[in-house]
Formats: structure tokens, sequence, C-alpha cells
């Protein structure tokens, strides 16, 4: 029969396992020295960047500039749907400088149809073509013939446009693409207001309707754009820098008047 414990009893016992070397304190349970110990769970495996497999993003669909503004005119089905549609027209990066859209000025249903190449400061601000001061000599021009944007006639009145609805930076010439992109537009444009006669005012009305530059040697000759009779003749900007050029661009002016007569 085991005696009670005492404090005594306890003290004593202590003092003989030290003096046997027992100098730790262990737990209750006994511990197994021989048993390995777990081992320790393995970080997940980095993927090998070297070897893995790039991803690929799907490629995006190119869209052609050119054939978007090809079709874009083709659907439009009047004078105010193709102002629409280029007002949505999202290639030509001119529009996001520019105050308006320039589209047309005159009666649409006039015989004569005049093609400037882009508005200047003047017709951004106001939304219609040839408004500053090459606009205003040629209104004086073509009221010398007896024509004006004005009439009501379609004998007598004058349907204006340009081919780029947006004005350019600093008034600098369009480049090829930015003409190229407005050529549909402006061959619809010729389509739905069917004029009889048409006049390219410059250079670049003659690059976009003739494919061909050289404005002091096409002038005054009769040519075809856009399926109709044309008339390549000097800018009124030109002439305004150029004022001898007016004797030439008289003489435009008195064989237009004569082909509208009917006496070419």
């Amino acid at each position: 029969m085991e005696s009670p414990l005492t404090p005594e009893t306890v003290l004593a016992s202590l003092a003989w396992q030290i003096e046997l070397g027992a100098t730790e304190a262990i737990g209750d349970a006994p511990v197994n020295r021989y048993e390995l110990p777990e081992k320790a769970a393995k970080p997940a495996a980095k993927p090998d960047t070297a070897t893995a497999t790039p991803v690929i993003p799907a490629p995006q669909a190119k869209t052609d500039p050119l054939a978007d503004a090809e079709r874009a005119a083709a659907a439009a089905p009047t004078l105010d749907a193709l102002r629409a549609a280029l007002a949505a027209y999202p290639h030509c990066d001119l529009r996001r400088g520019a105050r308006n859209l320039v589209f047309c000025d005159g009666s649409a249903a006039a015989r004569l149809m005049i093609i400037g190449e882009a508005p200047g400061r003047d017709e951004d601000m106001q939304g219609k073509p040839f408004v500053g001061r090459a606009g205003q000599l040629l209104d004086r021009m073509f009221d010398a013939i007896g024509l004006s944007r004005g009439a009501d006639t379609p004998e007598t009145a004058l349907y204006i446009s340009n081919i780029l609805p947006w004005r350019p930076p600093q008034n600098r010439d369009p480049n090829a693409d930015e003409i190229a992109m407005m050529r549909p537009f402006m061959a619809r444009h010729v389509e739905l207001a069917n004029p009889d006669v048409v006049v390219l005012m410059g250079n670049i009305s003659c690059e976009a309707g003739l494919g061909k530059r050289g404005i002091t040697r096409l002038r005054g000759q009769w040519s075809e754009a856009y399926g109709k009779p044309a008339l390549p003749m000097f800018h009124p900007a030109y002439l305004l820098r150029n004022p001898a050029a007016k004797r030439e661009a008289w003489a435009d002016l008195l064989a237009l008047k004569a082909r509208l007569a009917g006496r070419a």
C-alpha cells in the first residue's frame, strides 16, 4: 500500500531524482525517440516560367478603313443619311480636332456642284464650306456668271462641298490616306446630289476626283469625275495669293457658263 504524498516526501523524491541525474522535466506520456518526424508538406511547385506555354490573347479582327467607308457610303439612301454616316465614321483622326463637320451649303438641286479641298478656320467654326475670304471671292466669281448659293432655281443655284469634312490641323494639306478614306463618301455625295456638272477646286479635289495633281496644267481642261463632266479650276485661296491667275479663272468661268447653257 502506497503511503500518501506529503510535501516532505515529494521534496525527498525530487532530491533523489536530481542525484540520479534527472535534470529536465518531461511530460506524462512517454516519447518514442526512434519515431521519424513527419515530413513538412512541400510547398506547391512554382510554374516553370521558362517552359510554361505563354498565353496568347485572341487576335482582334482588323478593320479596313477604306472598305468601311465604301460600305457606309453605299448604305446611305439620302444626303442626310450620308452626313450621319460621315459623322459616325471612326477612322479619320481629323474629326478629333475639328469643331464641326462641314458637309455642304447651297441647294442640292443645283445643276452645278463645286467640290473644294478642306475646311479652314472659318468653315470649321461655322460648319459651312467656303465662308472665309476664299469663300467670299468664290461667291463674287460665280455671281459674275449668274450663279449663287442662295438662289432657288436649279439653273442659278450652287451646291458646295469639300473632299474633307473636317479641318486639318494648321490647315495642312490632307494626306493620301485621308483623301482615300473620304473618296467613297464624295462619290456617293455626287451620286445623290446628281448635278449636271462638277467643278474641282484645287489640287486636292483633282487628286480625289481625277487621281492626279497639277492644277496649273489641269485647269480649264474638261474631264470626267464621279461620272459627271468635271472642270478643274484654281482654288479661290490660290487666286488670293496669285491675283494674276484671275485671268485664267475668268476664262474657266466663261467656259463653265457656256457648258451649262449647252454651248460647249
